[in-house]
């Protein structure tokens, strides 16, 4: 661990094979919080690079339990938070269209860190269990088109770390990381990260993951989600060519809205704000989740043009599928027997 901690000090880059060491020795009983912590310190101050970012996460993956092997076309569309726009859940809904739409999506997340309302504090709202086992994500998944998965509950190995953030209180490469550790075994992905310069550093990372494709977005205003308030950035990844673009809401036929329309608030709020859109409800929120899961759509390859996944996301929600979906998650949960909590 010293060699390489003197290495990041001094601003040297770590390789793939060198991080994955260094993450494998995290997770063993000889290591010490101060360890830990100056590691993530000294990674954070040099700037992580996609070779560290990769070593990491494919570390962490395999400490799960709930790592599968490849599942047909999954596909994630987390962000990274921390951009304090204070927005409903729009990945969150995003995910229920676009798996109305056909996609088989395993939607990571966790309880609220930067925002108001996480993602599982919405769907807990809701009445969808958190806790589903290795055995039922998959299940659900098949019959279903979506599981989540809460990533306290699916990386149980990671305690030593959170113990160390949470006495740091300073943002480390688990801010950027958190969408990249879905235990499930992607195909493609969808991933919002609301610092721009981010955007070249995260595609190639998930290009070393073996992500078949994805598309990289910072929103208008910095958002780590895709905005209609103006110009968006994204890195699209296309069997290992990375190509930066530019999308304006009107190239897509969509009206703009500043992000102040899309505020949420706490779980009972942002639950409702999610069922208003799956039941159709125009305005700012609806259109804000075509854009998102259209681009998901786009992603996954199952539409040609972000403006065709828009439209496939709009028949989504008008046939009803999308809410469909989320009842179902609803009904599987309730129908958990007690004793699996």
């Amino acid at each position: 661990m010293k060699q390489y901690l003197k290495k990041v000090i001094n601003g040297e880059n770590l390789t793939v094979e060198e991080m994955k060491e260094v993450a494998n020795y995290c997770f063993t009983n000889d290591v010490t919080e101060s360890e830990i912590a100056a590691l993530l310190t000294a990674l954070q101050a040099k700037g992580e690079t996609a070779d560290e970012v990769a070593g990491l996460v494919d570390v962490i993956r395999g400490k799960s339990s709930f790592h599968t092997g490849p599942i047909s076309d999954a596909i994630d569309n987390c962000g990274t938070g921390g951009d304090q726009s204070y927005s409903f859940n729009i990945s969150t809904t995003s995910a229920f269209v676009m798996a109305g739409a056909g996609l088989t999506v395993a939607k990571h997340g966790n309880r609220s860190i930067s925002s108001k309302t996480g993602s599982a504090d919405v769907l807990e709202h809701l009445g969808v269990s958190l806790y589903f086992t290795k055995e039922q994500v998959e299940e659900i998944l098949l019959e279903n088109k979506i599981a989540f998965l809460f990533a306290p509950h699916v990386h149980e190995a990671l305690k030593p770390f959170s113990i160390v953030r949470k006495n740091l209180g300073l943002p480390t490469i688990f801010n950027t990381i958190g969408p990249l550790t879905n235990p499930i075994e992607l195909d493609t992905q969808l991933m919002g990260v609301y610092r721009k310069e981010m955007l070249p550093m995260v595609a190639e990372a998930l290009n070393k993951l073996g992500r078949r494709r994805a598309v990289v977005v910072t929103g208008a205003g910095s958002m780590d989600e895709a905005s209609l308030a103006g110009e968006n950035h994204l890195i699209i990844l296309d069997k290992g060519k990375l190509t930066p673009i530019t999308l304006n809401p009107e190239e897509v036929g969509l009206p703009v809205y500043s992000n102040e329309q899309i505020r949420g608030g706490d779980a009972k709020k942002n639950a409702k704000i999610l069922l208003s859109v799956l039941n159709g409800e125009q305005g700012a929120y609806l259109d804000t989740v075509l854009l998102n899961a259209g681009l998901g759509i786009f992603t996954n390859g199952k539409a040609a043009t972000i403006k065709d996944g828009i439209e496939l996301a709009r028949e989504s929600i008008q046939s009803g599928a999308a809410l469909a979906r989320l009842q179902h998650l609803v009904d599987y949960s309730n129908n958990i027997p007690s004793e699996v909590y």
